[in-house]
């Protein structure tokens, strides 16, 4: 049986951030590439658009309080909306807040260079919801959710 490139795979928010998720800074449109010549015509940027929902993109910094690696603890998700979500928290320090996604979908791909590659995934959301218990960390969850890495 083979999967499709590109295939998103439906994800609980608890089992694939087993701490919870911290947003810096805030949510801005992800817009497509504007080239220098396009740039002095005058021509606006043109937000992408998902081309499996037909939503407006939305890009957030998120750290992963549980990811080991440095250089993997930070990454880009990507929200599909029509308008811009707002996060449900407030922020613990400036810039900072803890959130919760609900709609998490996760697609693999290969990332690193040379033979530094490995598996990891583009992480899609439809929007924020609140967080539980105010801290967005989640207690130790069941042994089956631990050993399913994000990033092996």
């Amino acid at each position: 049986m083979a999967i499709d490139k590109g295939y998103r795979f439906g994800i609980g928010f608890d089992e694939a951030f087993t701490q919870g998720l911290v947003m810096v800074g805030e949510v801005s449109p992800d817009n497509e590439y504007q080239s220098r010549e396009d740039r002095a015509a005058g021509r606006p940027t043109r937000q992408r658009i998902d081309e499996v929902t037909g939503k407006r993109q939305w890009k957030a910094m998120v750290t992963d309080p549980a990811e080991t690696r440095a250089k993997r603890a930070s990454f880009e998700i990507t929200l599909l909306a029509d308008v811009q979500p707002v996060p449900t928290t407030s922020e613990v320090l400036p810039g900072m807040r803890p959130i919760e996604l609900e709609g998490l979908t996760a697609e693999p791909k290969v990332a690193g260079q040379g033979e530094f590659k490995y598996q990891s995934y583009v992480f899609r959301a439809t929007g924020f919801r609140a967080v539980a218990n105010g801290s967005g960390t989640k207690t130790a969850r069941s042994s089956s959710a631990a050993e399913s890495p994000k990033a092996a």
